[in-house]
């Protein structure tokens, strides 16, 4: 039973990350409507200049369509599990980036309400589990 409990538990890792970060782009992009964070593009870039505070306007646009285009690559890769490892990696790497910047932009509050620290260390743990079920790596495996 541990077997198929752990199947189902990493299973439901992968997509919860992946549908948090996913919504998160769905938001910069305004699909939520008036229950979003920013609600349009122009918004994000605003709030991503706050966060990036210290780097060039220019850098600071590319951070946010980098981020916007990670943010949609690695959620996809997780939730079809091609390449999960390196997925999980990248996400947890990208949401630490991101508690970080909000941290000392912000203050600590910001990163706990939207547990963005949760977020990366779920996305490591995934990072470091021996095998991967349900996922096309599994069907890519050389046997």
């Amino acid at each position: 039973m541990t077997g198929k409990r752990n199947l189902y538990s990493q299973l439901f890792l992968r997509i919860a990350i992946a549908v948090t970060m996913l919504s998160a782009v769905a938001d910069r992009l305004g699909f939520w409507g008036k229950n979003s964070a920013w609600g349009n593009w122009e918004n994000f870039e605003k709030y991503t200049g706050q966060l990036t505070f210290f780097l060039s306007k220019g850098l600071q646009i590319f951070s946010a369509y980098a981020a916007t285009f990670l943010e949609i690559l690695l959620p996809l890769l997780l939730l079809i599990g091609f390449k999960t490892r390196l997925a999980a990696c990248g996400a947890g790497f990208l949401l630490l980036i991101f508690a970080l910047s909000m941290t000392i932009a912000s203050g600590a509050k910001a990163p706990l309400d939207y547990s963005v620290w949760v977020g990366s260390a779920a996305a490591f743990l995934l990072a470091n589990q021996e095998k991967y079920s349900l996922t096309i790596d599994n069907l890519t495996k050389k046997i």
